[in-house]
């Protein structure tokens, strides 16, 4: 959908940042029209993990830190595989120049809402942010979208791609764009999109793949979000939510499965 064919009420993006989200919010701005971006500080790495071994114990807290570890240092021997990854897809990953970029403490933070509240969008996108609060989400002056990496709502939570492959589920490495609600990926699907890892992917660039090839079901749910057109479907898929995988799970899948 084309600027002109839109609402001309701006478009907010709420995220941590990286580098696949950066894809997205570019393809928006040349396609939807203006998007001002929300940016996040990331939550603590000490606050994440008292907050998992709260839900699901020590043990599988330090085993998923172990991963996160892993991935971060995988991100740094295979930026190689990236770059190529990028600039095979076209994707453009930083911020351009002139973006609007308002830095809060918390997407759930008074900062945030009075950020929304100034630029009145007409949709607000939520793409690798902290889950709302219902108080926050009760405030929000238009529809809240979220990019969730992962086909919804069969792998709602955390690594939806990686777990898909790792499930021998290849046919639903994807993504979903859906209403938001209380719950964690739990609201109306409106898009989805599915694709394929390639060589040398791994859990460190799944975010950027499923980003190449998802950028067309942003552009469409923000556009008819914008229209006043948004319609949900029902994907026929059992629900379950995952997290990170364990570092002794990564490792014995990746050498017994070769989903890295």
């Amino acid at each position: 959908m084309a600027a002109s064919e839109s609402n001309t009420r701006p478009v907010v993006v709420v995220t941590e940042g990286g580098p696949h989200i950066w894809a997205i919010v570019n393809a928006l701005a040349d396609r939807v029209g203006p998007v001002s971006v929300i940016l996040e500080s990331p939550e603590s790495k000490k606050r994440l993990l008292r907050g998992r071994a709260r839900r699901q114990g020590w043990v599988s807290a330090i085993g998923q830190l172990g991963t996160m570890v892993l991935t971060r240092l995988g991100k740094r021997f295979l930026a190689g595989h990236a770059e190529r990854l990028i600039a095979e897809e076209k994707l453009d990953t930083e911020p351009r120049q002139g973006q609007t970029i308002i830095h809060v403490p918390s997407a759930n933070g008074p900062q945030c809402l009075d950020a929304v509240a100034r630029i009145n969008p007409g949709v607000v996108l939520l793409a690798g942010c902290r889950l709302l609060s219902k108080d926050t989400l009760a405030r929000m002056p238009c529809p809240v979208l979220n990019y969730h990496a992962g086909i919804a709502p069969k792998y709602r939570g955390m690594n939806g791609g990686y777990w898909a492959l790792a499930s021998g589920d290849r046919g639903n490495f994807g993504t979903t764009v859906h209403l938001v609600d209380a719950g964690v990926d739990t609201g109306g699907v409106l898009k989805q999109a599915r694709g394929k890892p390639k060589t040398g992917d791994t859990i460190a660039s799944y975010a950027l793949r499923q980003a190449a090839f998802s950028r067309d079901i942003c552009v469409e749910a923000v556009g008819n979000a914008l229209a006043g057109r948004l319609e949900t479907i029902d994907p026929g898929l059992p629900s379950k939510q995952w997290y990170h995988p364990t570092i002794w799970f990564y490792l014995r899948t990746g050498l017994t499965k070769r989903v890295w």
